[in-house]
């Protein structure tokens, strides 16, 4: 008589527990959140001093969107793709497709991992910079509404969550650290900038940088970066940026499979 044998584990949850303690589990992940949050606090204090002398108020709201789309979102671009690329420098990636024959499957695991990690990482940021830049305005400056707040939170967490998943689709893409940071900082900054001087200003607000800072203002109020109001409704920035992050992760899976490791 057999004996049946009950196998546990294993399949997309078992991918997703393995991607998870890889994470968590090596320095860079640590490194690279440590100084987003040291970059939001930097750019906190000094632009609140700043609302002391400064003759062009801003509110709390507006600090921590500055500080997360100048400076910690480059953070967020390192961590993602080091999530990703790292795996192909050190040669990690065979083992990782040797356990996890479903390439497809992996790169769901890993998209898993990044979106609830960098949804909270993005609340919780915008509402320490806020909750900083409040406090050392002390009075100067300008309101912060519940309202605003919460856009700016919201708003934050899902552009930050996003923006991860399109580093690692392009990461799996390029296989290279190098090519995917430059691709994504292109395509955030330079790249619709480069398409408004053409003579395509419209279109800037279609770009993935721009889109999620829409999500993080308040509807019918102007955008901090490009100093006009977003020509969609508040949840369509998040919308344009799930647009761009599914292509790129179709594409990254699709080159995945097509090349391996």
């Amino acid at each position: 008589m057999t004996a049946s044998v009950e196998v546990r584990g294993g399949g997309l949850p078992g991918a997703v527990a393995s991607e998870w303690t890889k994470f968590w589990s090596v320095r860079a992940t640590w490194w690279c959140l440590v100084a987003g949050t040291a970059l939001m606090l930097f750019y906190g204090t000094l632009s609140a001093i700043a609302q002391r002398v400064g003759d062009q108020p801003q509110g709390a709201h507006t600090i921590a969107l500055g500080g997360g789309f100048y400076l910690t979102q480059f953070a967020v671009i390192a961590l993602a793709t080091l999530f990703v690329a790292s795996e192909y420098a050190g040669g990690g990636i065979r083992s990782t497709l040797l356990w996890t024959p479903v390439r497809s499957r992996v790169v769901l695991a890993k998209a898993a991992v990044l979106l609830p990690v960098l949804f909270a990482y993005g609340v919780l940021l915008s509402c320490a910079g806020m909750a900083l830049a409040t406090a050392v305005m002390d009075g100067h400056g300008l309101p912060t509404t519940l309202e605003a707040g919460f856009t700016t939170a919201s708003g934050m967490g899902g552009y930050f969550a996003l923006l991860g998943l399109l580093c690692t689709g392009i990461a799996w893409a390029l296989r290279s650290a190098a090519g995917t940071l430059v691709s994504v900082i292109v395509l955030l900054v330079p790249l619709p900038l480069i398409v408004a001087s053409l003579g395509l200003p419209e279109a800037m607000p279609y770009f993935p940088g721009i889109a999620g800072v829409n999500a993080m203002v308040e509807a019918g109020q102007p955008n901090p970066i490009t100093m006009t109001a977003a020509p969609y409704a508040l949840g369509v920035g998040l919308v344009i940026c799930a647009a761009w992050t599914a292509a790129a992760l179709l594409a990254g899976a699709a080159a995945l499979h097509r090349r391996d490791a």
